[in-house]
């Protein structure tokens, strides 16, 4: 089984991110970039799985800037075999996200998409659901636990208020929540070797895919301030303010 792992370039999840002055979006000249935490997580099971000997080959993919290079070569130093950037000056939405990845199973023919659910810099949700609506193939969704039986992907998700199992016949697309693992961290020796290993760069337009933008951001604002607390002396003066101040009873 082959499995396309797709990672992402972002702003370092220990780094607290500011708006730019003109509003027009977050602030990321000077900052650490490291690989989105969902899709660390994707690496590693993809990883787990060809260990098993379920999988026998990780390809990891990057849509963006040439220095989504740097995030590659974490995920092969990670275990991933090969790399393939495909390179868009512009961040692209999901859908064209989508569009590429799809050109890419078709490429490389892969039995599993494995996806983390979300990135941390949009939140969109989105591109591993479109991915398989664009291919037809079943999904696995919010994945907390995989395994393999029978031929089968047994995938447990979270739900509210609990988790769920799907049985996904192959090919299909997974997406990862928190849960699914703790990654591994890239040894020396291995980030040595992640040098050698091959990454092919590409451009959209290779594939076929038309990257113009859909969505207009109009402006970025930081959340406002909290108000400090109020320290109250009794029940009846709580509920006297949620009342008459903050009027939600």
């Amino acid at each position: 089984m082959k499995i396309l792992v797709p990672v992402k370039r972002v702003v370092d999840y220990n780094i607290k991110v500011r708006v730019k002055s003109d509003g027009t979006g977050v602030e990321t000249a000077g900052l650490k970039m490291s690989m989105n935490p969902f899709d660390e997580i994707t690496v590693e099971e993809a990883v787990r799985l060809r260990e098993k000997g379920a999988a026998t080959e990780v390809i990891a993919v990057s849509i963006g800037v040439q220095q989504a290079q740097d995030t590659l070569r974490t995920a092969l130093a990670m275990g991933a075999d090969r790399a393939i950037l495909v390179l868009s000056e512009e961040s692209p939405e999901p859908l064209a996200v989508a569009k590429i990845l799809k050109a890419l199973v078709e490429r490389e023919k892969p039995e599993l998409v494995f996806l983390g659910k979300q990135a941390i810099d949009d939140d969109m949700n989105a591109t591993g659901q479109m991915l398989a609506g664009l291919l037809g193939w079943p999904q696995g969704t919010f994945a907390s636990k995989v395994e393999l039986v029978d031929g089968r992907l047994e995938v447990a998700r979270e739900i509210d208020g609990g988790t769920e199992t799907v049985s996904l016949t192959l090919p299909a697309i997974v997406t990862a929540d928190l849960r699914l693992n703790e990654p591994r961290y890239a040894s020396l020796p291995n980030i040595m070797k992640a040098k050698k290993k091959p990454m092919e760069t590409l451009q959209a337009d290779d594939l076929g895919v038309d990257t113009t933008r859909r969505l207009t951001t109009v402006s970025v604002s930081e959340p406002p301030t909290r108000k400090a607390g109020v320290k109250l002396n009794s029940v009846a003066e709580l509920v006297e303010k949620l009342r008459n101040e903050a009027k939600v009873i």
